[in-house]
């Protein structure tokens, strides 16, 4: 049975690791990124849930999700980052993804997309 599979976009190759870890550990693939330009040049298979860094370099987080919901409109999300500006939280909850705010919690990522995946099932 093939593991879901996550895809996250994170600049930083130590932060990009340990979330890779935390996933791999509670069972889910995940295919890392380091910007949102080589995320979209990459084929992806069935992605259950994009972990996306709103501070990216080139195109940030938001626009990046906006350009995967162009072929896959329902996807689930989760924009990671720091000290979030009200103007970027309401860019968040209008484009109906889940703000897990940086520093990151060990388990924070993994609760939010178990929920993702019970409502998704």
């Amino acid at each position: 049975m093939a593991r879901p599979r996550i895809l996250l976009v994170d600049d930083d190759p130590g932060v990009r690791a340990a979330i890779t870890f935390a996933l791999e550990v509670e069972g889910f693939d995940v295919e890392g990124y380091p910007n949102a330009e080589a995320a979209l040049a990459a084929p992806h298979r069935r992605i259950v849930c994009a972990v996306l860094d709103q501070r990216l370099p080139g195109m940030d987080g938001l626009s990046l999700l906006a350009r995967l919901r162009d072929s896959e409109p329902s996807l689930p999300a989760i924009i990671i980052t720091s000290n979030t500006s009200k103007r970027v939280r309401a860019e968040i909850a209008a484009k109906n993804a889940i703000l897990v705010e940086k520093p990151l919690l060990r388990h924070a990522i993994v609760d939010v997309i178990r929920h993702i995946a019970v409502e998704i099932d």
